[in-house]
């Protein structure tokens, strides 16, 4: 089944970004369209992917990870964090495939790569 799935992992403190809110949304015509919203669980981790089936198709998309919020509940942060939402903008060109965009963070960087 294709889909389109993600994770956290807090490099922080070495736990799974648990708490973390993540909104998707579609890019057309430079309009943003939201599609989902989510609560990543105990593993970092959404319960169902982001999308899947008929509604995974190819084009821009652009996944907002609230890491700002996490950070502030978790550990001593400044008024003005220096990450607060870390939004990740992709394309998705083969509906076919299953795509994974996970986020290595912390609250001073973060890293993401396509994973499988």
């Amino acid at each position: 089944m294709t889909k389109l799935t993600t994770h956290v992992l807090d490099v922080y403190t070495g736990k799974p970004g648990r708490g973390i809110k993540v909104d998707l949304y579609s890019i057309k015509s430079g309009k943003r369209e939201k599609l989902n919203s989510v609560i990543l669980n105990s593993d970092g981790r959404a319960d169902k992917p982001l999308i899947e089936g008929s509604n995974f198709k190819e084009g821009q998309y652009e996944i907002i990870f609230f890491v700002g919020q996490y950070f502030k509940k978790i550990t001593e942060t400044p008024d003005i964090p220096f990450l607060d939402d870390v939004v990740i903008r992709f394309g998705i060109s083969n509906s076919k495939e299953h795509y994974h965009v996970p986020l290595l963070v912390s609250p001073w960087s973060y890293s993401t790569y396509r994973g499988s």
